[in-house]
């Protein structure tokens, strides 16, 4: 049956896009408010990536059976991002933003994590191939993940701290 696979990766694909326009919007309101972005040069791999996530899945996953276990998984991590994104709100962006004179977030799922989202997306990026019986795309995309994760951590580490002194 191909509709259960097709509604869900085209629910991924338009909150993705949807996301995208909300993150523009962001990142064109922080930078007329004073805004920096700091960091510029791994933006376009971390798009890279999650476009081939996301064009990967639609090649393999479409017509696959979903694991009910991981689907669930994967819905509770949806309920996480909107709580980021509630949190955040006019500061949620893609890219690394520092609004000068800004206090950290310090309420919501930042009260838990530093990084609530990248733990989300850290999720995300294993657990929906899961749901779709992709267990190597999983690990692969998982460690592609990983290795930009760790350089955009360190530069949003770096940027804070720097903004904070």
């Amino acid at each position: 049956m191909l509709w259960p696979s097709i509604a869900l990766l085209t629910f991924v694909t338009l909150q993705r896009l949807a996301e995208l326009i909300y993150s523009r919007h962001n990142t064109a309101a922080l930078l007329a408010r004073g805004a920096r972005e700091y960091a510029p040069e791994h933006y376009p791999f971390m798009v890279a990536l999650h476009a081939a996530w996301l064009i990967g899945l639609w090649l393999f996953a479409t017509g696959r059976p979903i694991d009910p276990g991981w689907f669930l998984l994967f819905m509770l991590l949806q309920g996480l991002r909107l709580w980021v994104l509630a949190t955040l709100k006019g500061r949620w962006t893609t890219r690394i933003i520092i609004l000068p004179g800004a206090a950290l977030v310090t309420r919501g799922p930042y009260r838990f994590l530093s990084h609530p989202n990248y733990a989300i997306v850290i999720g995300e990026i294993a657990v929906l191939p899961l749901a779709f019986g992709l267990p190597l795309y999983a690990a692969i995309f998982s460690l592609l993940n990983g290795i930009i994760l760790a350089i955009r951590i360190r530069a949003e580490n770096a940027c804070l701290k720097q903004s904070a002194a």
